[in-house]
């Protein structure tokens, strides 16, 4: 049986651009993606604010967008693109983590998804879970139908599925801001994200930054790592395999990698994936996955002893109160004391002189 490929490159900041093709071209992505072809740039914004390892890096997007437009890619075939949650806002994400200025460099306008056309789409795929999750049926932007789609994911710990990556950056697309009802079920959404996938793109490939990565209670309050890795790959399910192995997960011990392999959708089995480039073989960071305040409350009323007030407390009215808790303990709370400290220590690493070079534009 042939093996999924997954590229590894160690990096350091002073050739990271070119790490960033390097490591695109081992994973053979020309293979996969056509420049004649639309592809969607799907970033990735778990923080308006910044946060080292949070989001989609500035010299990640560089990286990418700069062996794409090299390669022949065009701008006019480029949609760099992301969403909204409840608790963050694209275009002054896209300011916070310096995506503009990368952007405008090679003549690509940011999309931010709650401003595209949305329609109903109708999945024929059996999916697990989400088709009772919106009974009322699926929106998804009209722009994805028919186009391929690069996923620019970090390398980082999540308090609802342990590990996050190529798959669940999909989540942020797909789905609209009300997608946070799906974290009940988040293992069995990644799946159906995949089904999704299959259905509406040609072809799906991901470049995964980890020159910083996230340890604990991911994706926001986490403690950021210098990894100096980066991983690329056309399967998803074999990129998030190879992350959490890094990171120090068992990938088949993740109920949505290994429900994934087991329906087929790739795989997450070390002996049917083949890692090129540099060796990490022996690469572990002996990362933790925790959940924040805010997930912890959210898993008691979703799944434990508080379930019993989950519909009035999210599913009415009176559900504005959760994203309003959820600012006041990132924003108002963590991110100006616990959050600051971090940054500060990350700002004296060459990465932190990098991002505030980016910053500087």
């Amino acid at each position: 049986m042939e093996k999924s490929v997954v590229a590894a490159v160690f990096t350091r900041p002073q050739r990271v651009l070119e790490d960033y093709r390097r490591v695109m071209e081992l994973a053979g992505y020309r293979e996969y993606l056509d420049p004649e072809q639309d592809l969607i740039l799907k970033l990735n914004l778990s923080w308006t604010k910044y946060f080292p390892a949070c989001s989609t890096q500035p010299w990640q997007l560089e990286g990418v967008v700069k062996t794409l437009t090299e390669d022949g890619f065009t701008p006019d075939r480029l949609f760099p693109v992301e969403n909204k949650t409840v608790v963050t806002n694209p275009r002054r994400g896209a300011v916070n983590n310096c995506w503009l200025p990368v952007l405008k460099k090679y003549g690509l306008e940011f999309i931010p998804l709650p401003e595209v056309e949305w329609v109903r789409h109708d999945f024929k795929a059996p999916l697990l879970v989400l088709n009772k999750i919106f009974p009322e049926g699926i929106e998804i932007p009209k722009m994805y139908k028919g186009r391929s789609v690069l996923h620019l994911p970090t390398l980082k710990t999540h308090g609802h599925s342990i590990t996050t990556g190529a798959i669940k950056n999909a989540f942020g697309g797909l789905l609209k801001e009300v997608r946070h009802y799906a974290h009940k079920y988040m293992h069995e959404t990644l799946v159906d994200l995949l089904l999704m996938q299959w259905e509406l793109h040609p072809q799906t490939f991901a470049v995964m930054d980890g020159t910083v990565a996230g340890d604990g209670a991911g994706p926001r309050t986490m403690v950021p790592r210098i990894a100096n890795i980066l991983l690329a790959g056309a399967d998803p399910v074999a990129l998030d395999a190879v992350a959490a192995r890094v990171m120090g997960f068992d990938p088949l011990s993740i109920p949505y990698l290994r429900m994934a392999t087991e329906m087929g959708l790739g795989t997450a089995d070390p002996d049917r994936i083949r890692v090129v480039g540099d060796d990490i073989g022996n690469l572990n960071l002996g990362f933790r996955s925790k959940r924040s305040f805010v997930i912890w409350g959210d898993q008691m009323l979703r799944k434990g002893p508080l379930r019993f007030l989950e519909k009035i407390a999210l599913h009415s009215p009176l559900k504005v109160w959760a994203p309003l808790a959820s600012n006041i303990y990132h924003d108002w709370l963590w991110y100006p004391t616990v959050g600051r400290s971090r940054i500060r220590r990350f700002r004296q690493t060459d990465w932190g002189s990098l991002f505030e070079w980016y910053r500087g534009w």
